[in-house]
C-alpha cells in the first residue's frame, strides 16, 4: 500500500500486485513527480489520476518489458487507485498492465488484484453498494484475506488496512496487522467458529428416494 497525501487538498492510496521490481519503479516515478508538484499532485479529477498512473505503468513497460520477456518473464503490474481531490467525488479504479483504467461501479462496488479467487466469494455475498458500511467492508476484507491465506500459503501478513471517508481529504484510519496480531487472530477464530455453527444450523439434505 502506497499513499500520496496533501491534507485538505487531495489523497491517493495505491495498491499493487505482480512484479515487485516493476511496481517499485512505477511508484518511484509517481513519487518523484508528486514531490515536484506534477502528476498526481496536479491532476484535476480521479479519472485523470488513473490516467497518470497508467502512463507510469506504460513508461516502466517501455524501460523493462523487452528485457523481462527476453528471459521469459511476463510484464505484470496491476494497480488499484483510490482517493479524492477537493471539489471532486471520491473514486476507485483498477489500472491494468497495459495502462488502461477500469472504474468501480454500482454493479462492481469493489476491485481486487493479486490472489483473489479464494476470497472473492465472501465479498460477493457480503458487500452491497451504498448499504455496507466502511467498517463492515473492512471486516469483509479481512475475512476475505483470511480465507485466502488459509488456502494459499504464499499469501500472508503483514496486512495493511486503510479506511477513507468521503470528503475527509486526510488519511486518519490505518492499521498494519502483523502475523501474531491478536485482533487478526480473534477475527480468524470467530469467523471459523461462526461458519461451522452456520453449517450446523442449515437444513439437512433430502436425498432422492430410491428408484
Amino acid at each position: 500500500m502506497h499513499t500520496f497525501e496533501n491534507p485538505g487538498h487531495r489523497v491517493f492510496v495505491l495498491m499493487t500486485s505482480g512484479s515487485l521490481s516493476c511496481s517499485q519503479s512505477m511508484m518511484a516515478l509517481l513519487r518523484q513527480d508528486f514531490e515536484q508538484g506534477i502528476g498526481l499532485a496536479s491532476c484535476e479529477t480521479m479519472y485523470d489520476a488513473a490516467r497518470v498512473v497508467g502512463e507510469k505503468v506504460r513508461r516502466v513497460a517501455e524501460l523493462d518489458r523487452d528485457a523481462l520477456e527476453q528471459d521469459q518473464y511476463r510484464f505484470n503490474v496491476h494497480t488499484v487507485l483510490a482517493g479524492q481531490i477537493r471539489g471532486q467525488p471520491h473514486d476507485l479504479y483498477l489500472i491494468y498492465p497495459q495502462g488502461n483504467p477500469l472504474r468501480a461501479s454500482e454493479e462492481s462496488p469493489y476491485l481486487q488484484i493479486g490472489e483473489c479467487k479464494y476470497g472473492r466469494p465472501i465479498l460477493d455475498r457480503g458487500v452491497r453498494y451504498e448499504r455496507t458500511t466502511l467498517e463492515d467492508a473492512a471486516l469483509y476484507a479481512l475475512i476475505s484475506l483470511d480465507s485466502t491465506m488459509r488456502s494459499n500459503v504464499t499469501v500472508g501478513p503483514p496486512i495493511d488496512l486503510l479506511i477513507y471517508s468521503r470528503d475527509e481529504l486526510q488519511l486518519r484510519r490505518r492499521r498494519r496487522f502483523s502475523e501474531r496480531d491478536p485482533d487478526l487472530a480473534a477475527i480468524h477464530d470467530q469467523w471459523e467458529q461462526a461458519l461451522q455453527q452456520a453449517v450446523q444450523e442449515l437444513p439437512g439434505i433430502r436425498f432422492d428416494p430410491d428408484s
